[in-house]
């Protein structure tokens, strides 16, 4: 039996803001052009500028992610539909305030990755866009729901945990044989690394590192059958 994600406040108000930038920018932006005046054109300031960034317009690390391009209804598109697949099970698991959080956390991150991959070349085309957040999502359903099954493309069924490391490895092969596609895989790989540094509690150093040696511990670990006479299993 196939089920619908359920509609989230939260989920649904980040939805509605990044579909109705969108939406005013696909809709304005050619009467202004045809003005030869576009200050519709938000990208060079609300977008995401690693040189800017670092010149002290900070603000676009947080502004970039409501923006998309207003040409392409592919990318908002992709982005809304994955928010609605994902977001919605988050933030019933963790509550409105957490999931906005994470989201923002994710999406910030990826925004200084972003920066710090760029700003040292001189880079001043604008990354505009919330899948930065969107990865970090994947990767959080993908920890916490990592046995569910999903259908990918909406014919194959896969585990969540599955579809988290196969997003993983599509943005870092990406990264580095299509690093001029107009895709920013390095927003990608950012805001997935961020969310499960995130999830690991990394900031609090000491809980990581006994969760690492924990887990490196445990694959030394053996199971064996009650009658087993191995004398170094207890």
């Amino acid at each position: 039996m196939i089920g619908f994600p359920p509609v989230t406040p939260v989920n649904k108000g980040l939805m509605l803001a990044c579909g109705g930038v969108w939406i005013v920018q696909f809709v304005l932006d050619p009467v202004f052009r045809r003005m030869n005046f576009s200050p519709i054109d938000l990208a060079p300031w609300l977008g995401l500028v690693p040189v800017a960034v670092v010149r002290g317009w900070i603000w676009q690390l947080a502004t970039y992610m409501f923006l998309h391009d207003p040409g392409s209804l592919t990318h908002v598109g992709f982005n809304l539909l994955t928010m609605w697949m994902f977001g919605g099970d988050l933030e019933r698991f963790w509550g409105g305030r957490r999931y906005l959080t994470y989201w923002l956390v994710c999406g910030v991150g990826a925004g200084v990755a972003v920066t710090l991959a760029g700003a040292w070349r001189g880079v001043i085309i604008p990354t505009v866009g919330a899948s930065g957040a969107i990865y970090g999502l994947i990767v959080a359903y993908g920890t916490l729901f990592a046995e569910r099954r999903l259908l990918w493309n909406f014919l194959f069924p896969i585990k969540a945990r599955t579809l988290a490391w196969i997003f993983f490895a599509i943005a870092f092969v990406s990264n580095i044989a299509q690093p001029g596609d107009g895709v920013s895989h390095v927003a990608h790989l950012g805001g997935m690394v961020v969310g499960w540094l995130y999830l690991k509690r990394a900031w609090r150093f000491g809980d990581f590192a006994r969760d690492l040696v924990w887990r490196l511990r445990r694959r030394r670990f053996k199971v064996v059958p009650p009658k087993d006479r191995d004398p170094w299993v207890h």
